[in-house]
């Protein structure tokens, strides 16, 4: 049986996104181990029929050191394991993942540089350097016959020097969802209009600006309550504290209710997303509340319009743009027919392009074409 080896940052990240991935390779008629940093999934990616290995690494280090120990491991595990296939999530696994495959004799890459993240969010020197250095090692000195490249929007891939129409690339809806988790039904009554946010509670996310956006439209008389759904994440370096979590909960309107397994409950509870998020690679949780049916406000940036086209699926606002946002909150807040529209819009736009079904069949026949031609 061949094997396919998975580099993932995190095993809640892992178990709650790409399991369909997995799948994929099972249904392709491979032996799936994934290795990452283990916590609290593990089990769960076990009780799938899939082998779970440590790796322990941080993403917040970016230090040479960090970086070195990182690469050797991941080379320890592909030799030790031999797949036939090496799959790394994200973009720091993509670059470290990558090397460490080619340097252990690994031929057969997929990369997947999911969401850009912060190194092309920021604009410092530092990034500037970062960007072009990432630019070169997963564009050219990992290029090559038997690599392939997965992005979930369009546009990534230009960052590398990458046509998204190539053979060499294919372009997923993120990881899929599954239709029948998340079923469009009637909200709750109105008023007052409930928006919800699910995210981690990174600064990234454009936490602070839904604040501010909601802020406004409640000074302007709009009835509207906002739940955070999220924790803060200790590894990102934008990360929001606790106490600004809390500070913001004990305003009117405003609730954090930490993190949540019930995406589907308050999908049901709520009538509208909101994700202000400065770039994206495709956002699983505005996916979830289109499935939902629910009317989207977003940023008009990488990521979230794949999900979103403004005033079809949702309204779409400048990055950094409160003022956008809030009148978008408060034109939603008492106009339900608009709200409707906008949400029957999203799913459908779901069905077409982001189920679980449509993202596995475009993973499967990549890995199986992978496979048949080594």
């Amino acid at each position: 049986m061949p094997k396919l080896l998975f580099f993932a940052t995190e095993d809640w990240a892992f178990h709650m996104h790409f399991l369909p991935m997995a799948r994929s390779a099972r249904a392709a008629g491979c032996e799936v181990v994934v290795a990452t940093r283990l916590r609290s999934h593990a089990e769960s990616i076990a009780a799938e029929g899939i082998r779970v290995v440590s790796l322990e690494n941080e993403r917040r280090s970016l230090g040479p050191m960090e970086i070195v120990r990182s690469v050797a491991r991941m080379m320890a595990i592909v030799r030790a394991e031999r797949p036939d296939i090496v799959h790394p999530i994200s973009l720091r696994m993509a670059v470290l993942g990558g090397i460490a495959a080619r340097l252990a004799g690994a031929t057969t890459l997929v990369l997947a540089p999911t969401g850009l993240g912060h190194l092309w969010i920021e604009t410092g020197l530092i990034q500037r350097i970062g960007r072009h250095a990432v630019r070169l090692i997963v564009g050219r000195l990992l290029h090559g016959p038997r690599t392939r490249y997965l992005f979930e929007n369009p546009d990534d891939p230009l960052e590398f020097g990458l046509d998204p129409n190539a053979a060499n690339v294919s372009i997923v809806g993120g990881a899929g969802v599954d239709p029948a988790e998340f079923r469009p039904v009637a909200g709750p009554p109105v008023p007052p209009l409930k928006v919800a946010l699910v995210a981690r509670m990174v600064a990234t996310k454009g936490i602070a600006e839904t604040v501010a956006a909601v802020r406004g439209a409640r000074r302007r008389g709009a009835d509207i309550e906002l739940s955070l759904f999220g924790a803060p994440d200790p590894s990102n370096r934008r990360s929001i504290a606790e106490a600004e979590l809390r500070g913001w909960a004990g305003e009117p309107g405003i609730h954090w209710h930490g993190t949540t397994t019930d995406i589907a409950r308050v999908w049901a509870e709520h009538h509208v997303a909101i994700l202000l998020s400065y770039r994206e690679g495709l956002p699983r949780s505005l996916v979830e509340a289109a499935a939902a049916g629910r009317a989207i406000i977003a940023t008009d940036v990488v990521g979230c319009r794949e999900v979103v086209r403004d005033g079809i699926e949702g309204l779409l606002v400048p990055l950094g743009g409160i003022d956008a946002a809030t009148d978008a909150l408060a034109r939603l807040a008492k106009d339900g027919p608009l709200r409707a529209r906008l949400g029957a819009a999203a799913h459908d736009r779901f069905r077409a392009r982001f189920t679980e079904e449509a993202v596995q069949r475009t993973v499967t026949q990549l890995y199986r074409s992978l496979l048949a031609s080594g």
